[in-house]
């Protein structure tokens, strides 16, 4: 199918809404409604539109700038990882540091 055939089918079996944002498209904005194809495949065009969804040219820009910036992203994630963990704890002689007595300035009793 021909880019124009199935964008002309794409309009004619869904509503002229943005899948993804929600936008509504009137007949003056119609062109700022795009066919994504939903595998990513451009020749893959169902006549029954199984693969497509209409999105606005912001969200189809978005969607096709994930799977760039998706290639260039780590598969590692730093979360799973098992590394050094903290082992100092600022609080850990509060309790005592609080219930020492204090002379009548307010200062610490020294010893």
């Amino acid at each position: 199918m021909k880019k124009v055939d199935y964008r002309e089918q794409a309009l004619k079996l869904f509503p002229w809404v943005c899948a993804s944002c929600g936008r509504d498209f009137t007949g003056k904005n119609l062109r700022e409604l795009t066919v994504h194809h939903k595998d990513h495949n451009y020749k893959n065009n169902p006549p029954d539109g199984s693969n497509w969804e209409l999105l606005c040219i912001y969200c189809h820009d978005n969607e096709h700038s994930r799977l760039v910036d998706a290639e260039w992203l780590s598969t590692k994630n730093p979360d799973k990882e098992k590394g050094t963990t903290a082992t100092h704890s600022p609080f850990a002689d509060l309790k005592s540091l609080l219930s020492k007595p204090k002379n009548d300035s307010g200062k610490d009793k020294e010893k």
